[in-house]
C-alpha cells in the first residue's frame, strides 16, 4: 500500500501546483487590467508600459501550465473528476492568457489616448471596467472554490456587459459630430470597450469550464444555465 499512497500524494501535489500557477496567472492578469485602467484614466504611459511588459510573464506561465498539465496526464493517467480538473486548469490558463492580451490591447490604446486631447465623457467607460473586473474576479473565485452556483451567474452578467458595450459605442458615436477633433480618440475608446467585452466573454468561458469540471454539465451554447 505504501507505493500507492506515495503516487497519490505525488499526484495531489502536482495538481495543486497546477492550480497555483493558474491562480498566479489570474492575479497577474487582474493587476494588468487595473494598471491598464489607471493608464487610461490617469493618462499615464508608465502604467500602460507596465501592462505590456508584464504580459511576457503571463505568457510564460501559460506555457508552464500547459506543460504541467500534459505531464500529469502522461504520468498519472487521471480519470473522471481528476481528469476534468486538469483539463479545466489548462483551458482556464488559455482564457487568462487571452484576457491578458486584451489588457495589452487596452494599454496600447490608452497610450495612444495619452497623446491626444482628453475625450469628452470618457468616464462613461468606467462602469464597464468595474463590471468586467468583477466578472473576472468571480469567475476565478468560482474556479478556485469549485463553485458551480457562482459560475452560473456569469452568463447573464456577460449579456449585461454586451449591452453596456453597445450603449457605450452608441453614446460615444453620438458625440462625434460635435467633437470632430476628438473622433480619433473616441474610436480608440470604442475599441477599449470591445476589449472589455471580450474579457467578459473569456470570464464566462472560465465559468462554463468550472461548471463542467465540477458537475459534468455543459452549458455552452444555451440561452441560460441549466437548473441545478
Amino acid at each position: 500500500m505504501e507505493p500507492k499512497r506515495h503516487i497519490l500524494t505525488s499526484f495531489e501535489s502536482a495538481l495543486e501546483n497546477l492550480r497555483k500557477d493558474v491562480l498566479m496567472m489570474s492575479s497577474l492578469f487582474q493587476r494588468s487590467l487595473e494598471n491598464a485602467r489607471k493608464g487610461l484614466f490617469d493618462r499615464d504611459e508608465d502604467w500602460c508600459n507596465t501592462v505590456i511588459v508584464d504580459d511576457e510573464e503571463i505568457d510564460s506561465l501559460e506555457i508552464q501550465v500547459d506543460t504541467e498539465g500534459m505531464e500529469i496526464m502522461l504520468r498519472y493517467h487521471p480519470v473522471a473528476s481528476d481528469l476534468r480538473n486538469v483539463i479545466s486548469a489548462m483551458k482556464t490558463s488559455v482564457n487568462i492568457e487571452r484576457a491578458a492580451d486584451q489588457a495589452v490591447g487596452i494599454a496600447r490604446r490608452a497610450r495612444k489616448l495619452c497623446a491626444v486631447q482628453a475625450i469628452p465623457d470618457s468616464s462613461r467607460i468606467q462602469p464597464m471596467f468595474q463590471h468586467t473586473m468583477a466578472m473576472f474576479a468571480d469567475a476565478m473565485k468560482a474556479y478556485a472554490d469549485g463553485d458551480p452556483a457562482l459560475s452560473e451567474t456569469l452568463k447573464p452578467r456577460d449579456k449585461e456587459l454586451d449591452e453596456m458595450n453597445r450603449n457605450f459605442a452608441e453614446s460615444i458615436t453620438s458625440l462625434m459630430p460635435t467633437n470632430p477633433d476628438s473622433i480619433r480618440g473616441m474610436l480608440e475608446l470604442i475599441f477599449v470597450a470591445r476589449c472589455l467585452e471580450r474579457i467578459g466573454d473569456l470570464a464566462k468561458n472560465i465559468a462554463e469550464d468550472t461548471i463542467y469540471a465540477v458537475s459534468v454539465k455543459d452549458i455552452r451554447h444555451t440561452n441560460q444555465a441549466q437548473p441545478r
